[in-house]
């Protein structure tokens, strides 16, 4: 299929939480949006779903019911060593917990409602533009839009590979969903050799269990996921428990590799950029999907007035990389250095002993990891 369709205000390519908190405001204020999501909802994604209170009211506005969905409120978080040790630590600002499954499925149907045109099963193979509209190629046929937003994750396509670096990430991420007996009130994060793994409740009575390591782990071990798991994972004495003692919901992981942790650019080939997009997120940095959530309500800010002709597309283009340094800089810059903290058996064992005599100083540090309310 080559014809040109209805033409959109806005096109939106990837229908994670950025892109569908994105079409959702967008579509409230009346301007035309159609998003391409390659998957059909519901589907799983790896991903530690806890989302700070940061984002709670952000939600609600937009129409997700929170007060109606009985979801677990994280207050406590606990982070063992290698060895065992366990830092016990209160979450000031704390947070929630919901599965990608659930979220972004309810996210689909309010952005619907309120007017998307939500295209599943619609890879985009190809984005091409002029001074006038882009055309945006998909399975489903050729698209027009006035603005194009890529939210489409980590990895970049091909139609942005010319202008974008495409060094291959040295980590692996795994997740499982479990029935544990953890207090739905807690989040862990329990370190191993070159990697961490978090545990806290979501819904549907299930806990995620969501890992990173590095891709050197599952070489050593054949590429054999189960096996790296027993001989390295198990050697945290608390994760050991988990994976023997907890009833998994389905016994094969969900698999993503080649991740990477850097900023890229909110603005790349002539399109928008936000969540992972522009700027891989360090599960240290805490709050990857409020941080997603955020990058879209700041850019929406800049599409509305443009719509609204009250600034030019090169002065919203501006406007919106200086508000993403503004909010994101510091907490990916973070992210990156506690991430070089964990994973190390000594040094992390020693540095929760000290952590757990300052609890001033490890305030400090959990209150990088969460953003203040918007």
């Amino acid at each position: 299929m080559n014809t040109v369709t209805k033409k959109y205000q806005c096109a939106v390519i990837g229908g994670g939480l950025a892109g569908l908190c994105l079409a959702i405001q967008l579509a409230d204020r009346g301007i035309h949006v159609v998003l391409f999501e390659k998957n059909r909802y519901p589907f799983h994604k790896v991903c530690g779903e806890y989302i700070s209170m940061e984002s709670w009211d952000f939600l609600k506005k937009i129409g997700l019911p929170l007060d109606d969905l009985a979801l677990p409120r994280i207050s406590r978080l606990g982070i063992s060593s290698p060895k065992g040790f366990m830092l016990e630590h209160a979450l000031d600002m704390g947070g929630f917990g919901i599965s990608r499954y659930s979220l972004d499925y309810y996210l689909s149907q309010i952005a619907r409602e309120k007017g998307v045109c939500v295209l599943e099963n619609c890879k985009v193979s190809a984005v091409g533009n002029n001074d006038i509209s882009h055309q945006i190629e998909t399975a489903l046929g050729t698209f027009e839009a006035d603005v194009v937003c890529g939210s489409y994750g980590r990895y970049t396509p091909a139609f942005m590979q010319k202008e974008t670096s495409l060094n291959h990430g040295k980590y692996l991420g795994v997740k499982y969903h479990i029935r544990t007996d953890l207090a739905h009130n807690k989040i862990e994060l329990h370190n191993f050799k070159d990697g961490y793994c978090g545990v806290s409740k979501v819904d549907q009575d299930w806990h995620c269990l969501c890992y990173l390591t590095t891709v050197g782990n599952l070489l050593d071990n054949g590429k054999d996921i189960g096996q790296m798991e027993e001989k390295v994972l198990y050697q945290n004495p608390i994760l050991k428990r988990y994976f023997t003692e907890s009833d998994f919901i389905r016994q094969e992981p969900l698999v993503t590799s080649n991740i990477q942790f850097r900023e890229k650019t909110a603005f790349a080939s002539g399109m928008f950029l936000l969540g992972d997009a522009a700027g891989s997120i360090t599960p240290l940095c805490g709050n990857g999907m409020s941080m997603g959530m955020r990058a879209s309500n700041l850019l929406a800010t800049e599409l509305i007035l443009y719509f609204n002709k009250k600034q030019s597309s090169a002065n919203a283009r501006v406007a919106y990389q200086k508000a993403w340094n503004r909010s994101f800089h510091a907490r990916i810059t973070a992210g990156y250095y506690l991430q070089h903290l964990f994973g190390k058996p000594t040094t992390t064992h020693f540095a929760l002993k000290l952590l757990s005599l300052l609890p001033t100083v490890t305030n400090k540090l959990v209150a990088l990891t969460h953003g203040e309310k918007f």
